[in-house]
């Protein structure tokens, strides 16, 4: 990896990464490439994968684990960066669920629990994340948070349900999260990604035939690259974005905008 770039010197927590097709693995590569140092975590059983894969950036890349439904293990993490580091320049979230039932079946039937169980892994765990960086940020004078969203937070999607309405939640807490903590000069955007086969895209039914559309109605005539999605992720996340905060920066081909 290249040590010349905008995020020279720079130190962040990347939570989200489940495998190679992840976003939030496109963006450890891209900030990494930029010079940044990355901090991953992993949940339960990837473990194993994290691990190898932030074998990739550096011998040394401090690895966590984190189950963002635990205060705990988000305390122990923030613990962690603090002792090892002093302070933290970034963090992207990346982290979504839903019960497969709760996605699949028609809206009307949601499970109050399901319901519960979306909006807190999806959506709650970004301010929580937040709240634990917030004093390792001011510790280095500011810093940028981001997450990833998807189109389905403001248009109905096929086989996304709970998840449409967990990533509205997510970017209305953008938004909030943006005002509250940009006098203390840290900034909260989002980046509402095109469909990519991720491993969350494997639990959306028909979602092939929705990538399908996508090339043949964007404006590009193509679906968008995970390495579009972490080029796009380094720059919200450096200094050449510092006037930017509260976004939802679409990178999507250019499909947002079409009508049919």
């Amino acid at each position: 990896m290249s040590t010349d770039g905008r995020m020279q010197g720079k130190v962040g927590l990347i939570v989200g990464v489940a495998n190679h097709r992840s976003l939030a693995w496109a963006i450890a590569q891209a900030v990494a490439a930029e010079g940044a140092r990355v901090v991953l975590t992993y949940q339960g059983r990837y473990e194993d994968h994290v691990k190898k894969l932030a074998a990739e950036l550096s011998p040394d890349t401090l690895v966590l684990p984190c189950d963002v439904q635990q205060d705990e293990e988000i305390d122990a993490v923030f613990a962690r960066i603090r002792d090892d580091v002093g302070g933290l320049d970034f963090l992207v979230h990346g982290v979504a669920f839903a019960q497969r039932d709760d996605v699949t079946r028609p809206f009307v039937q949601t499970s109050r629990d399901g319901f519960r169980l979306a909006l807190d892994i999806s959506a709650y765990s970004l301010v929580a994340l937040a709240r634990g960086a917030e004093p390792l940020m001011q510790a280095r004078g500011g810093g940028s948070i981001l997450t990833l969203s998807f189109l389905g937070s403001d248009r109905v999607f096929p086989n996304y349900n709970v998840m449409g309405v967990a990533k509205a939640a997510l970017e209305s807490s953008v938004r909030y999260l943006a005002s509250d903590l940009g006098p203390r000069h840290i900034r909260v955007n989002a980046i509402s990604a095109g469909p990519v086969k991720t491993l969350a895209a494997a639990g959306i039914g028909g979602f092939s035939s929705i990538i399908s559309l996508v090339r043949e109605k964007a404006p590009l005539r193509r679906a968008v690259e995970t390495s579009e999605v972490g080029q796009a992720a380094a720059f919200l996340l450096s200094d050449a974005a510092s006037g930017i905060t509260g976004e939802v920066l679409m990178v999507d081909s250019g499909h947002h905008i079409v009508g049919l």
